[in-house]
């Protein structure tokens, strides 16, 4: 006896979900997936900056997906995904208290310091 084993692949839609219902549940699915932040590193620079986000099942279909959406005119040459529930952030509604130690550390402001003359662009 046979057993006809098939590979599936992005985009595929399985047998069993084709059709009609097949589609609302392939939706549903899909509204399941993580969701993943993008950041392109353009040739021009060194830093990579964030392009977008998108749903994927993993790191592989992220970068893959990636790269379809973000980088068609091939102005990137580095794609990072990183899964949305990994990025924490500060609040905006703190940030005066935040920021605020700074304040007190004038030896870091420019203004300190006193720069000689032959010291032209600074």
């Amino acid at each position: 006896m046979k057993i006809a084993i098939r590979k599936f692949y992005y985009g595929d839609i399985p047998e069993d979900k084709a059709g009609g219902a097949g589609e609302t549940a392939r939706s549903e699915d899909k509204a399941q997936w993580p969701l993943w932040e993008i950041f392109v590193r353009s040739k021009q620079g060194l830093d990579h900056k964030h392009v977008g986000s998108l749903h994927a099942t993993d790191a592989a279909m992220a970068i893959e997906n990636a790269r379809d959406v973000y980088t068609r005119r091939q102005e990137g040459i580095s794609i990072w995904a990183v899964e949305s529930k990994y990025i924490h952030a500060s609040n905006p509604d703190d940030a005066e208290c935040f920021y605020e130690p700074a304040e007190d550390k004038i030896y870091r402001h420019p203004t300190f310091y006193e720069l000689p003359d032959e010291v032209n662009h600074m």
